[in-house]
């Protein structure tokens, strides 16, 4: 076995061959109040163009929260759904809603109304803070175990169905500590490291491995409402940024951005990078803008709560094909290899998620023995790993996961198409952006069918889903010889009629 480069102290391996962290907090809760008891009068929160907080006003805030929560019915496993924008509010309702011994639901802002009224429906949530917060008399502190679901994270699935991954306070509690170690973060810094959250809160990255980390080595968030260049360059000048965490499309708009030959980037320690394929020399342009940072390359899922390998910065040039090596506790495996080591990436460790909520059937083929099947094809030789595909159908723009059969259902609802397929089309800057194959009803005008097309994707999909180029065919997709589609020639194809946005 190739040694890990990351710090293994204080891990203990379990009955189930499970390696997990000795010493971690009960639960998120008894984590955030130790916080608290350390430095109440640090800055916790600092909400770009809005409010701040410290931890003090961040513990006593949240605990009114959950006393509005409780005052609305709310009890403990109930769910609750937050749909706010990346802020103070957000971070209150996450508090809020765990001090109240609730389950949170993070939804997808992005969504169309059809896709949050299935979340809401799956998850059973009680209530949706979209609002004004709860407020109420401060609750007493619960005491959830380390087994016990904290979050569910939907994500879609190749099914067409969004799933609920079942994260519990160990899943996060675990993050947290990899993503210290993985880093080299200093659990109590004299002075608060500032990290900028510049990715959605509702997702795994921004919540689990800045926001909950940044709450247990005592730093500072300082969040984005709203991705724009130049505010994300002044953040990091203005607000003395340690720490910088985002996918390779923002880091290209950035490094493009007229603004960044002025701006001040020395503060920044910490560079991360995730959540899409990064292109080798993207990584040699931040080595080179950046020159106080040490690079690393994050990889993980939902289902792996964040992150799962991390390929530290002494390998970030060199290997910059690769996501790294395992997470302190983690165990990787690549299943059914081929003769060139190519098979799915198996992972098995305490950040694992324990299934998706309401759902045995998926949960029983994607969870095996302990194993999460990722669907991601890739090898690992001396230890690090190199996906070499991506999910199945599954097309990646700029760091938002866009799975073809969602979009594919939601478009052959539509009376004049026929059949579709869905596939990723190159694009220099966000990856990929997402390409619609259509074969239309006999009769239906060609130039009638796109606008109408999207207009009506649109009502369905949230917009990052939304085809922006279109081919529509004279004759049937093909196939092979089982009725299988057949997308490699249709991602080829260089036919395509961009979609006005």
């Amino acid at each position: 076995m190739t040694p890990s480069p990351f710090d293994t102290s204080g891990i203990e391996v379990g009955a189930d061959g499970i390696r997990r962290y000795t010493g971690l907090h009960r639960n998120l809760v008894a984590m955030l109040h130790d916080t608290v008891q350390r430095h109440p009068d640090r800055t916790a929160v600092v909400e770009l163009g809005g409010p701040r907080a410290t931890y003090a006003q961040l513990w006593d805030r949240a605990r009114r929260v959950a006393g509005g929560l409780r005052a609305r019915g709310v009890r403990p496993g109930d769910r609750v759904a937050v749909r706010l924008p990346n802020g103070l509010d957000w971070v209150l309702a996450f508090w809020g809603s765990h001090l109240a011994g609730a389950v949170v639901v993070p939804l997808n802002t992005r969504l169309a109304e059809a896709e949050v009224e299935f979340v809401l429906a799956d998850s059973g949530a009680a209530l949706v803070i979209g609002g004004e917060l709860p407020d109420g008399d401060p609750v007493d502190l619960p005491d959830a175990a380390h087994s016990d679901l904290a979050a569910l994270f939907y994500t879609s699935g190749t099914t067409g169905r969004p799933k609920g991954a079942m994260t519990t306070h160990e899943n996060f509690l675990t993050t947290a500590e990899s993503v210290i170690r993985c880093r080299e973060l200093p659990r109590d810094a004299a002075e608060p490291l500032a990290t900028l959250i510049s990715v959605p809160l509702f997702h795994v990255t921004g919540c689990n491995s800045q926001m909950v980390t940044q709450a247990r080595i005592g730093g500072t968030s300082v969040i984005m409402p709203r991705f724009e260049p130049a505010a994300f360059l002044r953040a990091i000048a203005e607000h003395r940024i340690d720490l910088v965490t985002s996918v390779p499309t923002i880091y290209e708009l950035v490094l493009r951005h007229p603004d960044f030959a002025q701006t001040d980037v020395e503060s920044v320690r910490t560079l991360s990078y995730g959540g899409a394929p990064m292109a080798p020399e993207l990584v040699h342009r931040l080595l080179a803008a950046f020159p106080n940072a040490r690079l690393g390359n994050g990889f993980g899922l939902s289902e792996t709560s964040a992150l799962a390998t991390f390929l530290p910065h002494e390998y970030a040039e060199a290997h910059a094909d690769s996501v790294g090596f395992a997470a302190p506790v983690n165990d990787l495996r690549i299943d059914r290899p081929s003769e060139r080591g190519v098979g799915e990436l198996l992972i098995r460790g305490p950040n694992v998620v324990a299934g998706y909520w309401g759902d045995p059937a998926r949960t029983a083929e994607t969870f095996v023995d302990g194993w999460l099947h990722t669907g991601d094809m890739a090898t690992l030789t001396d230890g690090m790993v190199r996906i070499v595909d991506r999910a199945k159908d599954m097309i990646n723009r700029g760091g938002e996961n866009v799975y073809s059969v969602e979009v594919e259902n939601a478009l052959c609802a539509h009376p004049d198409v026929v059949e579709v397929a869905v596939v990723g089309v190159p694009d220099p800057v966000m990856g990929e952006k997402v390409g619609a194959v259509v074969l239309p009803r006999t009769g239906v005008s060609k130039a009638d069918l796109i606008p109408d097309l999207i207009a009506y994707a649109r009502t369905q999909l949230a917009d990052f889903k939304v085809p922006q180029f279109i081919r529509v065919l004279d004759d049937p997709l093909p196939r092979n010889a089982g009725g299988k589609v057949l997308k490699a020639p249709l991602r080829q194809s260089e036919e395509w009629t961009p979609v006005p946005r």
